[in-house]
């Protein structure tokens, strides 16, 4: 399929990476759409689903793994954090492996999957507050946060609003650099002419993803092979989040916060993870980060798009496993390593230029 967003959609789009022809899918490696394990078809959601009230809003989450206060010190639960127009279910490959070993909690952000619109102005700010109340309500602190691209956004402003709350941090194709160099009208216009794509209605989303021509019409600039991926993970984890009451005044949150000027401020761990053909934010953003947190690594999965933890979901969950696992040297975090603010070093080898370092 030559084309698989409207030409009044692409001539509003900045210029970023053309998404794959459908035909490529097969040269996606034998890692590409994999479930990993313990596979999430197996687990009842249903008796880990929550609501708790924050700030007058009723908040959807996820809740699973070791609970409590007596946890070891090393196993920080994990907070996921979805991106625009995403839901905890994006993390469903992601999940189980994690909540074998610790507690592991995955938010539905106001205005997003079952959670409920807030009376309060979405902004990136607000979104920062209420991750916050959550960790402290729900006795997760320090966490360890990862998010995925707007998700990145809210949890590096936790790890700024709130460091005592954050343990380590993963930036997974976040936003926050790019886009604040871009036209915000012509970004808004192809979002909402991009939405019109993807009905909200369930049976027609269902459909879609069980027809892999379709699936990668609808998702191909979201990830790189979607007719790689299983139906029901488009369905469950990207289809089903789409189309919600927030994504609109999320989005322009996104455009009008420019947190660059604060990324120096975080003094956690931070590993940087992008997807090499990410066509939503680029992949050169991911050296911006390395450029303004110091001590920050950053990781480059190769053939990959805007959510590598749904594309590559056994490949990423090693890379987070490693980077839980990563010991803190001496002045890592001041910049003053040779290697803070270049390349990687370590176990951290997942990108062309780490193969040839």
């Amino acid at each position: 399929m030559k084309n698989v967003l409207p030409p009044q959609v692409q001539k509003k789009l900045p210029v970023m990476m053309v998404p794959a022809r459908i035909k490529a899918a097969r040269f996606a490696g034998d890692d590409y759409g994999v479930t990993d394990s313990p596979d999430w078809r197996g687990i009842d959601w249903t008796q880990h689903l929550h609501r708790i009230e924050i700030f007058g809003t009723e908040v959807n989450y996820v809740d699973i793994g070791e609970a409590g206060g007596n946890r070891p010190e090393g196993d920080r639960p994990i907070v996921f954090v979805h991106g625009l127009g995403g839901q905890w279910q994006n993390w469903l490959e992601n999940v189980p492996r994690f909540s074998q070993s610790r507690r592991v909690v995955a938010v539905d952000l106001p205005g997003f999957g079952l959670s409920d619109m807030p009376d309060e102005k979405i902004t990136i700010e607000f979104y920062g507050r209420v991750l916050a109340e959550l960790c402290e309500r729900l006795d997760l602190i320090p966490a360890v946060l990862v998010g995925n691209s707007m998700g990145g956004y809210v949890a590096a402003e936790l790890a700024i609003q709130q460091p005592e709350h954050v343990e380590r941090l993963m930036l997974l194709a976040a936003a926050g650099v790019s886009q604040m160099d871009v036209a915000k009208r012509p970004i808004i216009a192809a979002a909402k002419a991009a939405g019109l794509v993807i009905t909200t209605n369930a049976a027609h989303q269902e459909w879609i993803a069980h027809r892999p021509g379709l699936r990668h019409a609808v998702l191909a600039v979201v990830a790189r092979h979607p007719s790689r991926l299983a139906a029901d993970m488009c369905f469950e984890g990207l289809l089903k989040g789409a189309a919600k009451a927030g994504f609109e005044t999320a989005l322009r949150a996104c455009l009008e916060y420019d947190l660059r000027e604060r990324l120096p401020q975080i003094g956690c761990p931070v590993l940087v993870v992008w997807g090499e053909k990410d066509a939503i934010i680029p992949v050169r953003d991911a050296d911006k980060f390395v450029e303004l947190i110091d001590g920050a690594r950053k990781v480059v999965m190769e053939d990959t798009g805007h959510v590598p933890m749904v594309e590559r979901p056994p490949t990423f969950n090693d890379l987070l496993e490693e980077f839980l696992s990563h010991e803190v040297v001496e002045d890592e975090l001041e910049g003053r390593l040779d290697h803070a603010r270049s390349s990687p070093t370590g176990d951290y080898k997942r990108s062309k230029e780490n193969e040839t370092a």
